[in-house]
């Protein structure tokens, strides 16, 4: 009898579940960020794997709404730094909620630091900017109202013209 063909089916250049962009954070405790992530952002882990020592996470996925982000414990002699190594972080996690002021709250009462009180802003949205007991920086949205170019514009230059103390 012959062996059986092993046929190799298509495989999707994009998983399943995911976007073209998915990001991906280093962390000093990793499960305490991943119960931060779920209390304030309600995150769904969806996969979580240890490194040798058994406690350390090498890698771990989480969903929130229909996107998905990545989280490891920092390793430095891989290269893998958390923002407290670093000393702090130039990047922003831009994430759109229902409710802002209700997910703000939330975060700041888990442990996040204001960044920038929560606002109607000159783009349309009302938004907020935390720094998560992690040293991660998230802004939080909610959309409130489509705008045009000009619109936004002109509203920039008002809010920078209050900004400079120009009213």
């Amino acid at each position: 009898m012959k062996a059986a063909k092993k046929v190799k089916l298509a495989v999707q250049p994009i998983p399943e579940g995911h976007h073209t962009i998915t990001p991906g954070l280093m962390v000093r405790g990793a499960g305490k960020a991943i119960d931060f992530y779920k209390k304030v952002f309600g995150a769904e882990e969806i996969y979580r794997m240890h490194g040798p020592d058994g406690k350390s996470i090498l890698h771990a996925e989480l969903r929130i709404g229909d996107s998905r982000i990545y989280l490891g414990d920092e390793f430095p002699s891989m290269g893998g730094r958390a923002p407290e190594s670093l000393g702090g972080t130039p990047v922003s996690i831009n994430l759109y909620v229902e409710n802002v002021d209700a997910v703000f709250e939330r975060a700041v009462k888990e442990g996040a630091t204001v960044r920038m009180p929560v606002a109607d802003m000159f783009w349309g949205d009302r938004y907020g900017k935390i720094a998560d007991p992690f040293g991660h920086e998230w802004g939080i949205s909610t959309h409130k109202e489509d705008l045009t170019p000009v619109e936004i514009r002109r509203g920039a230059e008002e809010f920078f013209r209050k900004q400079a103390g120009g009213e």
